[in-house]
């Protein structure tokens, strides 16, 4: 951070002196060039100011994504392969890493299901952001008569928290199965039940990992991953500034419950429901390029919290 912050500095510092000198010399061409990297830095500093908002000990850990179809058919299902990789995407150009924990293929086309575990500084902190109901309206590829649908896919987003927080999960309380991996094929896939499926029974949570060769190894990974969606429900349960969050998660995977909605057809259009900002360039925002978005969303976190803060210092 402190580093960041000493590297932008230095940029505005020989910016400035830049443009002053060019100033004196008259050298239009060298300050049309200086000002050409202003909106760069701009953007750093902005991202300085919300990794600086990121203060929750969860916010700095890596996540787990996962996606799933909603209602729509076919249509959600390949929606959902759409959102999986748009995060992919995203993680990519920022420097994060991924892995893919577990898949399930949709019958015709795209997923029914992805988790996808996303490594980096602040991972959590950013993309929790993006939970909740994603809506895309276009001319479904799948209808013979061209006709326009609306398809759904319901984001979550968990914590990888260390050994560092403790989660009780009573061995009574959660049943374990094993089965075949699914996926192309090979004698592992097809002779080792190396994929292990928790399902948490007082919370409903089910857990599937086949990303490994190893049973035990995969039985670990479902068991860290059940720890981090248990410790995250807690935590959504007693921050009341997240009650709505909490809310929406347990709302239906189609209308009425989006955060977000991806207009295709009539016309073309992103549009955050929670911030109402828009934009109308649907295919930059569908490859990654989804920063807008999250900062908007932490901006308007950053007011709320400072006018609950404000309320109860009045009362």
């Amino acid at each position: 951070m402190v580093s960041s912050v000493e590297s932008v500095q230095r940029d505005i510092r020989d910016a400035t002196e830049l443009i002053e000198l060019a100033d004196l010399e008259d050298d239009t061409a060298t300050i049309n060039e200086v000002v050409l990297t202003l909106d760069p830095i701009a953007h750093r500093i902005r991202r300085l100011e919300l990794e600086q908002m990121l203060n929750l000990p969860e916010d700095k850990l890596d996540c787990y994504i996962e996606v799933n179809a909603g209602a729509g058919g076919t249509d959600a299902q390949d929606w959902a392969q759409m959102v999986a990789r748009m995060y992919l995407r995203w993680a990519e150009a920022h420097g994060y890493t991924t892995e893919v924990i577990d898949e399930s293929e949709g019958e015709e086309a795209g997923i029914k299901s992805m988790t996808i575990l996303v490594r980096g500084h602040n991972a959590f902190g950013f993309l929790a952001a993006e939970r909740g109901v994603h809506r895309l309206i276009r001319i479904s590829p799948f209808d013979s008569q061209a006709r326009r649908q609306t398809a759904f896919a319901a984001v979550h987003v968990t914590p990888d928290i260390d050994d560092s927080i403790e989660v009780e999960i009573r061995r009574e309380d959660y049943d374990r199965e094993t089965m075949r991996s699914g996926g192309a094929g090979g004698q592992h896939v097809n002779k080792v039940e190396s994929c292990i499926r928790i399902t948490h029974r007082p919370s409903g949570i089910v857990i599937k990992c086949q990303s490994e060769r190893s049973q035990h190894e995969n039985e670990r990974r479902a068991m860290k991953m059940l720890k981090a969606k248990l410790y995250e429900l807690e935590r959504l349960r007693r921050e009341a500034e997240f009650a709505k969050i909490y809310e929406s998660n347990k709302l239906s995977n189609a209308f009425s419950s989006q955060i977000r909605t991806y207009t295709m057809a009539p016309y073309r259009m992103v549009k955050d429901e929670r911030t109402e900002l828009k934009v109308s360039d649907v295919d930059r925002v569908i490859n990654g390029d989804i920063d807008e978005f999250i900062e908007s969303f932490l901006l308007q976190q950053m007011e709320r919290r400072k006018q609950m803060e404000t309320r109860d210092k009045l009362l």
